[in-house]
């Protein structure tokens, strides 16, 4: 007799429970996301940056660890294409968030900082998502459960 999977071994009901909670886990992280990034993206505006200029001083202030970053790096951050990345910083830098400069090194590549106004709008950006980055935290390692507005909403429908 040859030993069963774990997975095989499980009766049917089980196994379907288990992907019933496989797709309720994800539901739920994907929920908790996607309101964490909407948040995210009304306090980028409020402080009059665009969203993708918020991720891209974020990139440039934390990913490295260094307080700059090249524009292949800020394209591995932002998982964006280098080329796009390129038209991001141009635009950044022409708001005053960031410098460019090339590398005293290797000229191929350019470093890209923050300005003071950069530092600024981050500091402030990074004071309005402390309590929301708290929050998302707890919501992604709760076990998932139905949010009480869906208990609310089915409750009028009966």
């Amino acid at each position: 007799m040859t030993p069963l999977s774990s997975y095989e071994a499980l009766p049917a009901k089980t196994a379907q429970t288990q992907a019933e909670d496989a797709i309720r886990n994800l539901a739920w992280f994907r929920y908790n996301l996607r309101k964490f990034l909407r948040f995210s993206e009304k306090a980028a505006r409020q402080c009059g940056v665009t969203p993708q200029q918020h991720q891209l001083m974020l990139g440039v202030a934390g990913y490295t660890g260094r307080g700059t970053a090249t524009v292949s790096e800020l394209a591995e951050f932002l998982q964006e294409r280098h080329n796009s990345v390129v038209g991001l910083v141009e635009r950044a830098a022409q708001r005053g968030l960031v410098r460019k400069e090339h590398d005293s090194q290797d000229r191929r590549f350019v470093l890209v900082s923050l300005t003071p106004q950069g530092e600024q709008t981050l500091a402030r950006l990074t004071e309005l998502h402390k309590e929301e980055v708290k929050a998302a935290r707890e919501a992604l390692m709760k076990v998932p459960k139905v949010p009480a507005q869906v208990l609310e909403v089915k409750k009028r429908a009966v």
